[in-house]
């Protein structure tokens, strides 16, 4: 017998607690089992319904000072055709952010700027490699599950 995932039960335990909100959900921990209402009161006290919390904003990943050495890579399965970019001050004093193929290629350089904008420039690239490889795995998962219908003769 296979062991569970315990991804598996987490998702399982939240999926049963929006399908029943009403009944009390048995919670798993380490040393104890609770109720899911025994375990949010324990670690969560009530506050009143009028007092809003204050809650400090945090960024998900703190800016770099400078910005000299900012980096980030992009999606894919293979390290060796994974794009990163990396931003690099100049001698001028400009911003220059080198762009690479895996680890072993030439770097292509996009500058000068300043050190916002080269910040940018990772940032849009990024965001945008991530936008198409979501894209082609969304494609690629198309055409697999439409092959599999047409080799069933459902078509």
């Amino acid at each position: 017998m296979s062991e569970i995932d315990p991804t598996d039960q987490a998702l399982a335990t939240i999926a049963s607690i929006f399908e029943h909100p009403d009944e009390p959900t048995l919670v798993v921990g380490d040393a104890e089992t609770t109720t899911a209402d025994e375990h949010l009161v324990a670690e969560h006290p009530v506050v009143d319904e009028h007092e809003h919390p204050v809650v400090e904003e945090q960024p998900l990943v703190p800016e770099p000072a400078d910005a000299d050495g900012y980096s980030k890579v992009g999606p894919g399965p293979m390290v060796a055709i994974r794009l990163k970019w990396t931003v690099h001050r100049g001698d001028d004093g400009h911003y220059y952010v080198h762009e690479t193929i895996g680890e072993q290629s030439a770097p292509v350089i996009s500058g000068p700027m300043t050190s916002e904008a080269a910040v940018h420039f990772v940032d849009l690239h990024e965001d945008e490699a991530h936008r198409r490889f979501e894209e082609l795995r969304s494609e690629i998962a198309g055409r697999s599950s439409l092959a599999d219908y047409e080799r069933k003769g459902e078509a």
